[in-house]
């Protein structure tokens, strides 16, 4: 059955809903055990802007189109209107100099929006605009499915009152939706990562770092286990802290401030002046501009700029990441301010000290590593950033959702809590084999290191691939994540050390972490592994293995064998050539007749790895390996004669 057939059988799904300030997102999981939670829509198209325009006729435009006019229509253009919902005007007071649309006291000093049109005044409850965004979510969630959608879960912060999050209900109720659940966004994003208790008496404290375009919050909870009275785990929220005016367009503004002020200088115009000189596209531009700069900076080490100013004059400059990092200190300070507060609140709360069991990311502007750098720092805790930041708080509404349709109770939920890896993990090697870090069944934690090196001469970049699977072979595996270990100093093969180590935690993050030993070189990644998985998906992983094991272990022997087997060639190539002059003839006839029989063993392997017997490769080695000994004695020989001293 296809997966549009699957899921149009579906009967009145609940679909998890992210309604966030600067964008939103649609997920849902098959509550019947399918690949997890995901986000819904086209492929790009995950993200919605949470921008309303409001056209002269009277219609609306939702989503990315919207945004896309915001400078063009700025008064006509609703966007950041969860800061307004269940507000009164003098609450939201200090919000409407960042807003370009007109906001005005409604009934009982509620907030409204006013847009003018062509048939006059139109006024818009915060509501109703809400509505307008959750109704373009329950459109593309219908396309996805292929049904009608009727209910959702929805997150808020966790900072919101009882008159905001009865007026996100309302806002579903408008768009045709029930809203089965109101989920605080940190709580979504801990259940995205399946953060759970580990027994019955045991508790966690997890810290929910979201720092999104516009607004940035921080929440501290508790995970309460049940107990005989009441087996349904919860989460307590402590403490929560933040500023609704410190995000990732804080950055945007600061780039576009250097670029300004230098173009200005160099065309010699006053800086402070000169972007408001600028027509409406471009300031869209500039911060555009500035905002792709940032985002290169975010996995670049340097980036260069440079904007075409006409009149054959042209503004360049590079720019790299320790300048971008001093730039932004003070503005992930105030972050980190607000942590501090809202971790003396959480000790309050818990009436003594805190200690940081988990650390979830949440919101785009976590991509920045130097943000995940003064994190880790504060909370002594390495970051949970396996998972897209802009996706996280929906897929956790999507799993809660599952859980209330009643699938996700008992064996989605046991998959999503590991006790044990279900699936060995791994990294490819030469050939596309697998090598196994930590075997299935393993309890977790757990943790493994091994040392590999390169198998090509001069290699300065090493492709780290991440698998799954009880199968020897990386096409037969599911692939988790990549990862490259750059500006490796180029070595002969097999010279460079690499150390791999696998770490999975309580809650089935896998942290994977390689380092050069010779250059000190290092990267890393973390992956949710255990994410999507279904008992009934590992129970047929498992099966397949058992099935293809002879031919599997064939596979694998014969790739290694090629790798091994190709780096002593070349070797004892390499020697043969260089001491030709001192071998004896038959000697080095024994020499070249035992190189052309393995040649011919690996260049048959590489052909089809079937046509080989594995033990005649191995025999074929071993026996150059071990007429080779000569050899190598005979060069050391040689060069203790050319260099005494040594």
């Amino acid at each position: 059955m296809s997966d549009s057939q699957s899921l149009a059988s579906l009967v009145d799904p609940i679909i998890g809903i992210d309604l966030g300030t600067t964008n939103s997102l649609v997920a849902f999981v098959d509550a019947r055990g399918g690949q997890g939670a995901r986000v819904l829509g086209d492929e790009g198209e995950g993200l919605m802007p949470s921008v309303v325009r409001v056209e002269l006729d009277g219609s609306v435009v939702v989503g990315q189109s919207a945004a896309d006019g915001m400078v063009e229509f700025p008064d006509r253009t609703i966007n950041s209107v969860k800061r307004l919902m269940g507000r009164s005007l003098s609450d939201v007071s200090a919000d409407l100099k960042y807003l370009g649309y007109e906001v005005i006291s409604g009934e009982h000093d509620t907030a409204k929006v006013r847009v003018m049109t062509d048939a006059g005044e139109r006024l818009f409850s915060p509501e109703e605009v809400s509505a307008m965004i959750l109704g373009a979510l329950k459109e593309r969630a219908e396309k996805a499915l292929g049904v009608e959608v009727s209910k959702a879960v929805v997150t808020v912060p966790a900072y919101f009152d009882d008159a905001q999050r009865q007026a996100t209900r309302n806002a579903g109720r408008l768009a045709g939706l029930e809203v089965v659940r109101i989920v605080n966004e940190p709580t979504a994003a801990a259940l995205a990562y399946g953060i759970r208790s580990r027994d019955e008496k045991s508790s966690q404290t997890i810290a929910v770092y979201d720092l999104g375009g516009g607004t940035f919050d921080i929440s501290i909870l508790k995970l309460i286990p049940g107990d005989e009275h009441n087996a349904t785990e919860f989460f307590q929220v402590l403490a929560t802290a933040g500023d609704t005016h410190l995000g990732g367009d804080d950055v945007d503004h600061m780039l576009v401030e250097l670029f300004v002020g230098e173009i200005a200088q160099q065309l010699g115009l006053q800086a402070e002046n000169s972007f408001g000189s600028f027509d409406a596209s471009t300031k869209r531009a500039l911060i555009e501009f500035a905002r792709g700069v940032k985002h290169k900076l975010s996995t670049d080490n340097a980036t260069t700029v440079s904007i075409d100013l006409g009149d054959g004059k042209n503004y360049e400059r590079s720019i790299s990441r320790v300048e971008f990092e001093a730039m932004i200190e003070g503005w992930v300070d105030r972050s980190m301010a607000a942590c501090d507060r809202a971790m003396r609140d959480a000790k309050k709360s818990n009436g003594g000290e805190i200690v940081i069991d988990s650390v979830v990311m949440v919101g785009g502007s976590t991509r920045i590593p130097f943000v995940r750098t003064k994190v880790g720092a504060f909370f002594g805790v390495e970051p949970y950033t396996a998972i897209d930041p802009d996706r996280v708080v929906a897929m956790g509404a999507a799993l809660q959702a599952g859980i209330i349709a009643g699938g996700l109770a008992g064996e989605q939920s046991d998959a999503l809590l590991l006790d044990v890896i279900p699936l060995s993990l791994g990294i490819e090697t030469a050939g596309g084999a697998v090598a196994k870090l930590i075997m299935r069944n393993t309890t977790v934690p757990a943790r493994a290191v091994e040392r590999f090196s390169t198998s090509v001469d001069g290699q300065v970049n090493v492709k780290i691939q991440v698998v799954q699977g009880e199968r020897e072979m990386v096409a037969d595996c599911r692939l988790l994540g990549v990862f490259d270990l750059r500006g490796i100093p180029p070595m002969p093969a097999g010279v460079p050390k690499l150390v791999v180590e696998f770490l999975v935690d309580a809650n089935g993050v896998l942290n994977v972490a390689a380092v050069e030993e010779r250059s000190g070189k290092r990267a890393a990644i973390q992956i949710v592994a255990n994410h999507g998985l279904t008992r009934d998906e590992v129970d047929r992983i498992e099966a397949e293995s058992f099935k293809h094991a002879r031919d599997d272990m064939t596979q694998h022997q014969v790739v290694d064998l090629i790798t091994n087997s190709s780096l002593d060639y070349k070797w004892i190539s390499d020697r043969l050539t260089k001491l030709s002059a001192l071998l004896e003839d038959d000697y080095r006839d024994e020499l070249r007749s035992k190189l052309d029989v393995l040649k011919g063993f690996i260049t048959k392997a590489k052909l089809d790895w079937r046509s080989v017997e594995p033990n005649a490769f191995h025999a074929a080695k071993e026996e150059l390996d071990h007429s080779s000994m000569r050899l190598q004695e005979i060069g050391i020989a040689e060069s203790l004669r050319n260099d005494p001293g040594r």
